[in-house]
């Protein structure tokens, strides 16, 4: 008996021309942007607390009610409903995503008609809608939006979003646009008694 093993012929080394590589490079970042995203995602859904259930009434059952408030899932994830601890991280990837990519591309030059606050994240009306914002930019740009994903975003989302953040009466009014010498102030909101909510 003779051995006779054919081993089978190395592959060629794969090669990606040089004009290739900017292309690569653009992907590869992309797709680390992707990873990052669904990591803070992930951490998001982990972090949420246990959605609060009514109490159960002598028609149903504690049994009955926990299991109901299982299947339901969580409540929200837009960041006012959120609290304590699951605030603070949503609120740290938020700041993420408007510092690395919202104000780098769509920040502008600041003016008394285009103000903006260094701080904004202690403006809760500029925090509920940059947060609408980056929620709304997660599903458009996922392949799953389609082509057309990304343009939806920017007329729906990105342009009322900042037309109402950066008015010149919106949430950073007063805060000063001087960057050598920075003001800021977070508008005083209605009293319920002055909206006509008091009971």
């Amino acid at each position: 008996m003779s051995d006779t093993s054919t081993t089978a012929p190395e592959p060629e080394p794969f090669r990606v021309p040089d004009t290739d590589l900017d292309d690569l490079a653009s992907t590869l970042a992309k797709t680390m942007t992707e990873v990052r995203q669904h990591g803070v995602i992930l951490d998001r859904l982990g972090s949420e607390p246990p959605p609060l259930s009514p109490a159960p009434t002598d028609a149903e059952p504690a049994a009955e009610a926990a299991g109901s408030a299982q299947a339901d899932g969580p409540t929200s994830v837009f960041i006012l409903a959120l609290g304590g601890e699951a605030y603070a991280t949503e609120l740290t990837a938020l700041t993420a995503w408007v510092n690395y990519l919202l104000l780098p591309v769509y920040g502008r030059e600041i003016s008394t008609t285009r103000p903006w606050c260094a701080q904004w994240h202690e403006h809760p009306e500029a925090v509920a809608r940059l947060h609408a914002l980056w929620l709304a930019w997660q599903q458009f740009t996922d392949a799953e939006a389609g082509l057309s994903g990304p343009s939806t975003w920017h007329r729906d989302h990105l342009d009322q979003t900042l037309v109402h953040l950066r008015a010149p009466d919106g949430p950073f009014a007063a805060c000063t646009t001087s960057p050598i010498r920075p003001n800021h102030r977070v508008l005083a909101t209605p009293a319920p008694e002055q909206m006509g909510l008091a009971a």
